[in-house]
């Protein structure tokens, strides 16, 4: 088959193009920086052009509220537009687990507009919903640091390894579109304050995580349920230290 993967040249893009070529699809790895940009058009019909999968794992290059919620509305558009002339039979999105439940978050509003479009749209369709990815640790870290203090809550979180992301995502490519969203998530839970800790510990990192119940992670305070799966979840088998374990060290 031609399977065209937006966001072609990221974390999780990169490794399902690798994937689905290694199958021996034709593939093609669609970003700005190979030609094809979903914001503007340029490019996106001449990609498109007897595809039969589209996959969708592009993200915002701005969080800010109102920047995120103009990618994700118009890319969304413009892609599902360019779908339907083109007779794509599948699209494909990622997505994240929560997202109905993250709403006071500009971004997951912006996730959620991105959602009912592909629904809406009449292109037969897959969402895949993830948890958060162990390579996110730093950012979600980062974030949440003043001083040498993190300050995080101690809800639920059941992260997955962007390895085990890519395989789900290749395999619903090839399958008959579900027309729902499907979770995955890794195997184990934790206390969000809790595996931050563990992972700057691990890197010798010298801030210390505070758990506040009331911490906003991205402009929402969490509950145990926000970040996990449900019972129908799939879930992979990379954990925590198997993925660090794999990671590139610092010098």
């Amino acid at each position: 088959m031609k399977i065209v993967v937006i966001g072609g040249s990221g974390l999780i893009g990169s490794q399902v193009v690798n994937k689905l070529t290694e199958q021996g699809h034709e593939v093609i790895a669609a970003s700005p920086a190979t030609g094809v940009n979903t914001i503007t058009g340029e490019g996106v019909a001449g990609a498109l052009n007897g595809a039969e999968v589209v996959i969708d794992v592009a993200n915002s290059p701005s969080f800010e509220d109102a920047a995120v919620m103009e990618f994700f509305k118009t890319s969304g558009k413009n892609l599902l537009t360019a779908e339907i002339a083109a007779g794509v039979k599948h699209h494909v999105a990622l997505s994240v687990v929560g997202t109905d439940r993250l709403q006071d978050s500009g971004y997951f509003r912006a996730k959620q507009t991105q959602e009912d479009l592909i629904k809406a749209s009449g292109v037969p369709y897959s969402i895949i919903h993830s948890t958060q990815f162990f390579e996110f640790l730093s950012g979600i870290a980062n974030a949440a640091t003043e001083g040498n203090t993190v300050r995080l809550s101690p809800a639920h979180i059941q992260p997955i390894a962007s390895a085990d992301v890519a395989t789900a995502v290749a395999k619903v490519a090839l399958m008959e579109p579900l027309n729902k969203i499907v979770e995955i998530a890794g195997p184990d839970k934790f206390n969000l304050s809790d595996l931050v800790q563990m992972y700057l510990t691990k890197n010798g990192d010298p801030r210390k995580v505070v758990a506040d119940v009331h911490a906003s992670y991205y402009g929402v305070e969490l509950n145990d349920d926000t970040l996990v799966p449900g019972k129908d979840g799939k879930i992979f088998n990379i954990n925590f230290e198997n993925w660090y374990m794999n990671q590139p060290k610092k010098a």
